[in-house]
């Protein structure tokens, strides 16, 4: 059986990975027919989907929930899920187990995890134990409680710590890694420096795909990031449509 995460690695410098976010099966089924290499449940289906703050009270049987949704949905297409909070921190049986499920009971094939050099040998045992694993450096949401949340590789330290965390990442085994927010003018180094694609999220063009929310996408974010430019405005069209399916309803004879 031929690995859909090896076919997503060798994309690089052939050309871009188009990848989508997907918590449901409806969005999933979106992404999929719409053409998306890569389908990842991200824990931001917590800012999202469920209404909370951030993505730290996402936990890993709603994980769990999410991605085996849309592995149902979508077979024949790569789908990540992310680890969510603090698990890339524990011990490593209980890393492990947490990944495990995910792949077993979730449906998933591979795991994303936040984080660079000080998670590449956790990456690399996981990589071992038979895990493809998705990285992501630049900004971290997960730590937007300790860190915040602005841009990064502004400056020169940044810079070198982004790419140490790249690398240290590719090198534990990982075969591809989203690059989050990290500042435009400095991406294409990030692309350059490793052999596996950069999957970019408001950090411009110079990476080998981008990611976007599917809600931002399809206009469903009443208010998206910036880097988020809407291909539709589907959030004013529902509304539009329950307005006036409400008129008719309080037109009717009862």
């Amino acid at each position: 059986m031929k690995s859909i995460a090896r076919s997503v690695r060798a994309l690089k410098g052939v050309r871009p990975v188009v990848c989508l976010t997907a918590y449901d099966a409806p969005t999933a089924r979106m992404a999929a027919e719409g053409g998306a290499d890569l389908i990842l449940v991200g824990d931001s289906l917590g800012n999202v989907v469920l209404g909370l703050p951030d993505t730290v009270g996402v936990t890993l049987d709603i994980m769990l929930h999410h991605t085996a949704a849309v592995s149902r949905t979508t077979p024949d297409r790569l789908v990540v899920a992310d680890l969510p909070f603090g698990v890339a921190h524990e011990s490593f049986g209980r890393l492990l187990d947490a990944c495990r499920r995910l792949l077993q009971e979730g449906g998933a094939q591979a795991v994303k995890i936040e984080g660079g050099a000080s998670l590449a040998k956790s990456v690399a045992k996981l990589v071992d134990a038979g895990i493809p694993i998705m990285g992501h450096v630049g900004l971290l949401p997960q730590r937007s409680r300790s860190k915040g949340l602005r841009k990064q590789g502004v400056t020169l330290s940044e810079r070198a710590s982004i790419l140490m965390d790249a690398r240290a990442i590719e090198a534990a085994g990982a075969f591809a890694m989203v690059v989050e927010c990290v500042d435009a003018s400095f991406m294409p180094e990030i692309t350059a420096a490793v052999g596996i694609p950069t999957i970019g999220i408001g950090s411009g063009r110079g990476c080998d795909g981008q990611i976007l929310v599917i809600h931002d996408l399809l206009g469903l974010t009443p208010a998206p990031p910036p880097f988020a430019r809407p291909e539709a405005r589907l959030h004013r069209d529902a509304v539009a449509a329950i307005r006036r399916w409400a008129a008719k309803v309080r037109r009717s004879s009862p």
